[in-house]
């Protein structure tokens, strides 16, 4: 999996949004120390969608998996949509399946599941799909944001010292943790 829960901190306006917010909360004036305060934005991001399992602000994610007959679980949530599923050879390029050749069910925890019937020469799939909680840092639930900008204020404030992150913050993010205890099987039909 590649650019999964936890690999990718925000980008462009959202991250700008995120530290203006920061430095909000930490009362910071200045620009003196906005690349280290990004950096702990960076850093509070990646452990929010670390804690949660999911993915926060929309971005298009690509996951290779083994193809099968039987339904498996991509193990990216929550998918809003798949752009392409490819085959992979163990030689040679990689192809677009024909779309008789897969099918794909997301269901309404926006797990997505797939499993091909046509693997082609392709032992291994390559799918495009897109995921996120929500559009841009403007429309992540509070209690996410909230969570993400109170750790990199305290992590930037604290820097010198050894302390343990807020428990708050575990209490903000707490509702939207998606937890598997075993791997997830579906009965092929």
């Amino acid at each position: 999996m590649q650019q999964g829960p936890g690999a990718v901190a925000p980008g462009g306006g959202d991250r700008v949004a995120a530290i203006a917010a920061a430095k909000t909360w930490a009362r910071i004036e200045g620009e003196g120390e906005t690349a280290l305060l990004g950096t702990m934005v960076d850093a509070a991001y990646a452990l929010a969608e670390a804690f949660t399992g999911q993915v926060l602000i929309a971005r298009e994610i690509v996951v290779v998996r083994p193809a099968s007959p039987w339904w498996g679980a991509i193990g990216v949530a929550p998918v809003t949509g798949v752009a392409r599923v490819r085959g992979v050879p163990a030689d040679g390029a990689a192809f677009d399946l024909p779309v008789e050749g897969y099918a794909i069910d997301i269901d309404a925890e926006g797990d997505a599941w797939l499993r091909v019937t046509q693997p082609g020469a392709g032992g291994r799939v390559e799918v495009t799909l897109t995921a996120g909680i929500a559009a841009d840092w403007a429309s992540l639930p509070p209690p996410i944001a909230q969570g993400i900008v109170h750790l990199a204020a305290d992590r930037f404030m604290a820097r010198d010292r050894d302390l343990p992150p807020p428990a708050a913050v575990a209490a903000l993010w707490r509702p939207f943790r998606r937890m598997r205890l075993s791997s997830r099987r579906r009965a092929s039909a």
